[in-house]
């Protein structure tokens, strides 16, 4: 059956969307695989307003923090329980394969709103000792107090595509459990998973603390980031990512933005050549690479280029392409055929500036439906080259050459970006070296995984501010002092 999602959320009550629903099209397919609100720009206006009164007004920010807690491990709870219904929904709206989709999508969304359940019921208060001062002017006293984290207020949550249902649980947990009130907007083309955990989500909360919008077209965002709202959390491209800072600096509201990428991934001569041919493909592989942290720009010491590079095409030839339920598939579908028009232009400017496509660089033959795109290497190539410079989210690596520590590190930094960074090397010391010296939220070494609880976000274009984890604290919260006379 065909899933149908006709109303936005509002207050408390889903009502019907003004202007009908859109069709959702499957990327693997490319046919409609379910249906969202078009909902309009003043029912944008509306679910702000009803956040507006349920922050200003409503129980959810004069709670305990152990009665949000209970309130959102019982969300969590629920969610967990729905995961199965989602599953198909996820895979057709993201053409994401099946483990990424159950494990990742959607089983570690469920885990960031346990996550951050808990942290509601973590101190937000920290006393201030007393201190003697002299203020000039002002007078010499002693002073004691408290430094307090206080929600933020009404949070405009915007999720991407790639990866909509885990990155908006990661938005909205920490939202909701400081005391905050939320308005998600998921992504036009995939919105369903969003909204089908926003209708479990919402039972458990008071009207009007958890509100969505929804629609296919930008005008939907940009309504709900000029309205009455005290902070956008954004997460997408740089270029959509600039417009919502402009538009948040009007009125100097706070933003916290997780924007693109075009990480470096550093490997040195002595690294485990194995091992790093493995998160070289990886980058292909994950999300058919379409991920903001994706390194696909690999720089390779000279003395090993000739052989690694040799190695991912013949690689390349092995990998399965096709329909994302299939066990042996590692690439999927891209998003959409606008998204691989873009891919395609970026392959067609890279032969233009003199690349060599190594390997892929055109859509897979025998598959006539679906919004495919070969694993594709590009030799022969600079740093200066449009391909190594701008954010492509497809499965296209630009391989580099380098003869020393010093132009790997110049080259990796030179970029408009900042959002990771990945080195190899048998060396740990030089590759901790390389590390410090990058210009990057997060640096991975010698394939050492993500972490959940350390701070996520960019240098430069790739973002503001961070967030993931304890870190969510600072993001979602606003920091008060309160100062009395001792003893009074």
């Amino acid at each position: 059956m065909t899933p149908i999602f006709e109303n936005v959320l509002i207050g408390g009550q889903w009502a019907a969307a003004d202007l009908g629903r859109y069709p959702i099209i499957n990327p693997a397919t490319e046919d409609v695989c379910g249906y969202a609100p078009e909902c309009s720009l003043q029912q944008v206006e509306l679910a702000v307003a009803a956040a507006r009164e349920a922050f200003d007004h409503g129980p959810w920010p004069r709670m305990t923090g152990e009665q949000r807690k209970q309130a959102l491990k019982r969300a969590a709870r629920r969610f967990q329980q729905e995961l199965p219904q989602l599953l198909d929904l996820t895979i057709n709206e993201t053409g994401a394969l099946t483990t990424i989709s159950e494990q990742l999508h959607l089983g570690m969304a469920a885990t960031r709103i346990d996550f951050y359940a808990d942290m509601a019921a973590m101190p937000t208060e920290a006393e201030a000792p007393v201190l003697d001062i002299d203020v000039g002017a002002a007078g010499a006293s002693a002073t004691q107090g408290v430094i307090v984290k206080d929600p933020v207020g009404v949070v405009a949550a915007i999720a991407p595509y790639n990866a909509p249902v885990l990155v908006c649980a990661g938005k909205i947990g920490p939202a909701l459990a400081l005391g905050n009130t939320v308005v998600v907007k998921p992504p036009p083309a995939a919105p369903m998973g969003i909204i089908a955990m926003c209708q479990i989500l919402a039972e458990e909360l008071p009207d009007g603390v958890l509100n969505l919008v929804s629609g296919s077209e930008p005008q939907i965002g940009a309504t709900l980031v000029a309205a009455d709202i005290d902070m956008v959390s954004f997460t997408g491209s740089s270029a959509v990512g600039r417009q919502i800072q402009q538009e948040c600096g009007k009125a100097m509201k706070r933003s916290l933005m997780e924007l693109g990428g075009k990480s470096a991934n550093i490997v040195f001569a002595d690294c485990d050549q194995e091992q790093a041919l493995q998160t070289a493909i990886n980058t292909w592989t994950f999300q058919t690479g379409q991920a903001c942290i994706a390194p696909t720009r690999l720089f390779i010491e000279e003395s090993i280029y000739t052989e690694f590079t040799q190695s991912m095409v013949e690689v390349a030839a092995t990998l399965k392409i096709g329909d994302p339920r299939e066990s042996d598939v590692v690439l999927g579908p891209l998003i959409s055929d606008a998204q691989r028009q873009r891919v395609e232009s970026f392959v067609a400017s890279a032969l233009r500036e003199g690349a060599v496509i190594a390997c892929g660089g055109k859509r897979p033959e025998g598959l006539e439906k679906g919004f495919y795109f070969e694993p594709t290497l590009i030799t022969n190539a600079s740093n200066r080259m449009r391909v190594a410079r701008e954010e492509i989210f497809g499965p296209v690596i630009v391989a580099i050459p380098f003869s020393n520590q010093a132009e790997a590190i110049a080259m990796a930094n030179d970029t408009d970006y900042g959002l990771s960074g990945y080195v190899w090397s048998g060396d740990l010391e030089r590759a901790k070296s390389v590390a410090r010296q990058l210009r990057t939220g997060t640096v991975q070494i010698n394939g050492t995984p993500p972490r959940p609880d350390t701070p996520f976000g960019g240098f430069k274009q790739s973002g503001i501010g961070r967030d993931n984890g304890l870190n969510a604290i600072d993001a979602y919260t606003e920091t008060k002092f309160i100062g009395w006379p001792p003893g009074s």
